[in-house]
């Protein structure tokens, strides 16, 4: 049974929990405390924890492993020229939910994710303000941590809870009417929605233990955003897919821009009829 840190499966997940840790212990002194934001070409906002937690992670990724590059949000700006002859690379959002970070909300989370020619190996989210992590990847499983070391697994439920309506998970800031849509005619294939919004990548998360039935996703996100809350996802049984119904991955590209998707359990009884509803 893996119940420890130490036991589990792929040999690079344990030291990325705990570096993701150490991300949001340079992050919590900014928290709350009056930090300073300026606004990054496409106006998003970042703060000097932001940029703590990039440079703690690129470092100790970096020592952890020379041979695999990092992409990270606060240093994004790799021609595809190089990056299409990458093989293995981190990709890291040092500071996932800097909105609700800046308002004062314990919604963000520290983000890597391990990808391999497209595809996510395994993902860790971190939540600074409590140590909770979660971590897991396709194949690998699933577990949520609550301190340094116990871990218990996660999976995703197929079917609302006894007694509770089908739970939809949606971003507190971003919609659009397509999504509205998408909400609309799922209420009336399964019934009354309970919508939970949550910030960051913690919406995934979830999902992935079993407390909410699907995210979708029709507005913008960027790779970081998404990467390793899908691993914990993929690992806990559930799915990251377009609205086509392909499965969502990260090929070399100009834009870091994602797609539209849906995350959702993947043998869920109602999984083609909630693809149906994004599609049309």
């Amino acid at each position: 049974m893996i119940d420890t840190l130490d036991n589990l499966p792929h040999p690079l997940l344990a030291p990325v929990i705990k570096l993701a840790r150490l991300a949001g212990e340079v992050i919590l002194p900014y928290w709350r405390a009056n930090v300073s934001v300026t606004s990054k070409a496409d106006d998003s906002p970042v703060t000097a924890a932001d940029l703590a937690a990039h440079h703690l992670l690129v470092e100790g990724l970096q020592a952890l492993a020379p041979d695999i590059h990092v992409l990270s949000e606060e240093d994004a700006d790799i021609p595809l020229s190089e990056r299409a002859s990458w093989e293995r690379w981190w990709l890291v959002d040092p500071l996932d939910g800097t909105k609700e970070f800046i308002s004062g909300s314990e919604e963000f989370t520290v983000n890597v994710a391990l990808i391999e020619r497209g595809r996510v190996v395994f993902g860790v989210v971190s939540m600074p303000t409590n140590n909770r992590c979660y971590c897991g990847g396709a194949g690998l499983g699933a577990w949520r941590s609550d301190d340094d070391d116990h871990i218990s697994p996660i999976s995703v439920r197929t079917e609302p809870g006894e007694g509770h309506d089908f739970t939809v998970v949606a971003s507190r800031r971003h919609t659009s009417a397509e999504q509205e849509r998408l909400l609309a005619g799922l209420s009336a294939a399964v019934g009354h929605l309970q919508l939970t919004n949550i910030g960051s990548s913690l919406k995934f998360c979830l999902l992935a233990e079993g407390a909410a039935d699907c995210y979708p996703r029709l507005a913008p996100t960027s790779q970081w955003d998404t990467a390793a809350a899908q691993g914990v996802l993929e690992g806990a049984g559930g799915e990251v897919v377009e609205l086509s119904g392909e499965a969502f991955s990260y090929p070399a590209r100009e834009s870091l821009r994602n797609p539209f998707f849906v995350a959702l359990p993947a043998e869920a009884a109602w999984r083609e009829k909630l693809l149906d509803l994004a599609r049309s």
